[in-house]
This record gives C-alpha cells, sequence and structure tokens, in this order.
C-alpha cells in the first residue's frame, strides 16, 4: 500500500492525483444536491456532454494511465504525464458517443418559432400601432408579446388571433382574428 500511495503523490501522477481528488469532491457535492451547471461548451469531440461528466471520464483514466507508466517506466516524467492525458482525451471522446443522446440539445427560441401559432389577445384592443398577445410555443412556455393588426377586427381581450407574421424593424407580430363559424346542429 506504502508504493501505491508514493507512486500517486510523485510526479508526474501528483497533478492528476489532485485532478482526481477534484472530481471526487465534485461528484460528493452533487450527491448533496450542489448544482455545478455552469453551461460550459467543449469542443475537439468532446461536446454534447455537461462539463463534469467528461472531466469524470477523462482524469480517471489518465489517473490510472499515468500511475502505470510512472511505475513501469522511470525518467520520462513528461512523456508519460502527456500520454496519460492523451488516453484519457481518447477514452473520453469514445465514452462521450453514445453518453450525447441521453443530453440532447435544443435550437434556442427564436421569434420566428411563433408565426403560424395561436395567440390571445390581453390589451383591452389591438390596433395597427398597439396591442398585446399571450402566445403559448412548443416546449409549453408561454410568453407575453407585441401584436398589430392591419384591419379594423374586434380584437379585444381573450380574443384568439393567428400569428401569421413577424415584423423585424418594429419587433412585433401581426395577428388576425380567428374566423368563427356556426355549429350545425342536427
Amino acid at each position: 500500500m506504502g508504493e501505491f500511495v508514493t507512486a500517486a503523490l510523485a510526479f508526474p501522477t501528483v497533478i492528476l492525483t489532485i485532478l482526481l481528488a477534484a472530481v471526487v469532491l465534485f461528484w460528493v457535492l452533487a450527491a448533496f444536491g450542489v448544482d455545478f451547471d455552469g453551461g460550459v461548451e467543449l469542443a475537439y469531440g468532446l461536446g454534447g456532454v455537461p462539463a463534469g461528466v467528461l472531466v469524470s471520464l477523462l482524469v480517471p483514466v489518465a489517473w490510472f494511465g499515468c500511475l502505470s507508466a510512472s511505475v513501469l517506466l522511470d525518467g520520462y516524467d513528461v512523456v508519460i504525464l502527456a500520454g496519460s492525458l492523451v488516453v484519457g482525451y481518447l477514452v473520453a471522446r469514445v465514452a462521450v458517443m453514445p453518453l450525447r443522446r441521453l443530453y440532447p440539445t435544443f435550437a434556442p427560441a427564436s421569434r420566428g418559432d411563433f408565426v403560424g401559432r395561436v395567440c390571445v389577445i390581453r390589451t383591452g384592443t389591438v390596433t395597427a400601432h398597439f396591442g398585446q398577445a399571450e402566445v403559448t410555443a412548443a416546449d409549453g412556455s408561454s410568453a407575453i408579446v407585441q401584436v398589430r393588426q392591419a384591419g379594423q377586427d374586434d380584437l379585444t381581450a381573450g380574443v384568439t388571433a393567428l400569428i401569421f407574421d413577424y415584423d423585424q424593424d418594429g419587433e412585433f407580430f401581426w395577428v388576425a382574428p380567428i374566423p368563427t363559424y356556426p355549429s350545425r346542429e342536427h
């Protein structure tokens, strides 16, 4: 056991031992509900999963490789450290591929997503210069948006309307009333 601790605390493995301790601390804190969602974007084939998951894959593999190589080889410290980091990267890159399905990414919502959706007027009236409506996005969230109409339709609070265009210069949506048809009763 003494040789193991000595090897783990000797250069170059000590660098990765410190990182491994940080990974363990990360998961202990995460188990107690500490949220580390920093939104770090990763590149070089490692994106698509949270950074904490990626580092938790890369560091233990690199640490084990560095520990093993430093016990077997003597005097190649920098090469061992670099090689173990490369091996950790390659293993993490392969492991990330199937994990990406567990962390789907969604395109950010844009104003154009509301075009073609039904909205509910929230102001007393909608004119060519004023109006607001509530619209529900595809993900179920709702937003209050600025709306305008070209005609003289009776668009008042509570009336449903169709968003048919977005004016980028004015940053508002064009709406039109949804026609209602009398029901036929037999």
